[in-house]
């Protein structure tokens, strides 16, 4: 028998080779990326249960304050994403001096945007906190926590930041130990202040005020010893910073329509019923949770896509991404999986109430069954953010939204249930998936070299 030719022979092999070594940087990138996504709610998970032995007040108090700090911050994440996508092109492109100096620039844009929305928020806490309209003891601790946890804004910023210039340089395993050792100072800083020193609420504010300044100022370290081993300026850089700001605008955009959908269907989950919205916002965390697990791997997309494409590897992008989008499903049927074997044990471990936990089962049953769908969605939002097709997102981000809107306030204008809501979710996921798949199918997103000028289009081709 004739022996077969060694190219024929070795093509199989050398394309499970590369599929192998991509697994592997994934794996490398996504698994720190998301034990450090899940300590980050840690946080208010430690503050919640020390603030919680201080009386139901206080309690209440530390949620809506928590609420207001989230979304003052939610909008600017940016700040990590965009800073990623630039940084990791330059990085690719084989400039790291290049790299830490966006990077820099990065960082006094979110000192400048945290010292401004802090400032704010201090000034208006009384109208943020008043908008819930709270008791007037809880009025009186959330104004007290919310204007000290109101001047670690800049500091949350400058994590963001500076998280992203560290991805962007393939490295989540640094913000990982930042974010571990920023948790157990947090609870011992509150256990000392709230209850070794008695200030109450005021100290649990204090206490992760300090925990996030240090983890702040370890990360800051971290960029700035890397900028001057390169050599790269560490004053602000007007353009720079504008352009760092330019990159973030779509992406707050897109944010905020992601954002008015989850408002929207808790909006329409709470005009269902009482136990709807109990349902759901306890259906809802539990989803938040498995999106963590999906969003390590877009922020893997987003370094990796960043890196290929400064390196300006169109094909190698191609094959990430659909290397990627198969890590995406592949986890969307686990977590699904998963959630499906759970459920008859997570149910009640949330509500003893029967009725809140039979709506929860059929609900939880929905988000399992859309998990693959979220996956494709997670990864290709990561990838076009590491393109720096932040224009796409804002667009489609609306594009969406209008989809969804109909959809949801349906249920509620025709009497549909909790569970009919939740469906119209899924809906939503299904056109965000659409959208980034006739995206990732175009060439218009594969803009290469270290960082396209803004409106370029150069492609594969073009």
């Amino acid at each position: 028998m004739p022996s077969r030719p060694a190219a024929e022979t070795t093509a199989p092999a050398l394309i499970r080779a590369e599929k192998r070594a991509l697994d592997r940087e994934i794996a490398r990138l996504a698994v720190p990326a998301f034990a450090a996504l899940i300590s980050e709610p840690l946080f208010l998970l430690a503050d919640a249960a020390i603030v919680g032995h201080l009386g139901t007040p206080e309690l209440a108090a530390l949620g809506i304050a928590g609420v207001v700090v989230q979304t003052a911050i939610g909008l600017f994440i940016f700040l990590a994403y965009g800073t990623t996508s630039t940084v990791a092109r330059n990085l690719g492109a084989g400039d790291r001096r290049a790299a830490l100096a966006v990077g820099i620039d990065g960082l006094w844009l979110a000192l400048l945007i945290g010292a401004l929305v802090g400032v704010l928020t201090v000034a208006f806490a009384p109208v943020l906190v008043d908008a819930f309209r709270p008791d007037p003891d809880v009025r009186a601790f959330a104004l007290t926590y919310l204007r000290i946890a109101a001047c670690g804004i800049p500091a949350l910023l400058l994590m963001f930041a500076a998280t992203g210039v560290l991805r962007g340089l393939q490295d989540t395993r640094t913000p990982l130990a930042v974010a571990v050792a920023a948790n157990l100072a947090n609870i011992a800083l509150n256990l000392l202040f709230v209850y070794g020193f008695g200030w109450g609420i005021a100290g649990s504010a204090g206490g992760t005020l300090l925990a996030q300044g240090l983890a702040a100022l370890a990360l800051v370290v971290v960029v700035v010893r890397g900028a001057r081993a390169y050599d790269a300026s560490l004053a602000p850089h007007a353009p720079g910073v504008r352009a760092a700001w330019r990159v973030g605008v779509p992406l707050i955009v897109r944010t905020l329509t992601l954002r008015a959908a989850l408002l929207l269907t808790t909006y329409v989950a709470a005009g269902i019923s009482t136990t709807s919205v109990a349902a759901h916002q306890v259906a809802f965390t539990v989803w938040t949770f498995l999106a963590f697990a999906l969003d390590a791997i877009a922020i893997a997309g987003q370094a990796i896509t960043g890196r290929l494409l400064g390196a300006s590897d169109a094909a190698g992008t191609r094959a990430a991404t659909r290397r990627m989008m198969w890590w995406g499903v592949v986890a969307g049927v686990a977590l699904g999986a998963l959630l499906l074997v759970t459920r008859p044990l997570v149910v009640p471990l949330f509500t003893p109430d029967a009725d809140v936990q039979r709506l929860l089962s059929a609900v939880l049953l929905v988000a399992a069954l859309h998990q693959p769908v979220a996956g494709i969605v997670f990864v290709l939002d990561g990838v076009l953010i590491g393109a720096g097709d932040g224009r796409y997102l804002a667009w489609a981000g609306v594009v969406n939204l209008m989809a969804f809107a109909p959809m949801a306030l349906a249920v509620g204008w025709l009497g549909g249930g909790l569970t009919a809501l939740w469906w119209a979710f899924t809906g939503f996921m299904v056109v965000r998936m659409a959208t980034l798949l006739w995206r990732e199918r175009s060439d218009a997103w594969l803009l290469l070299g270290s960082v396209p000028a803004v409106g370029s289009s150069t492609a594969p081709g073009s």
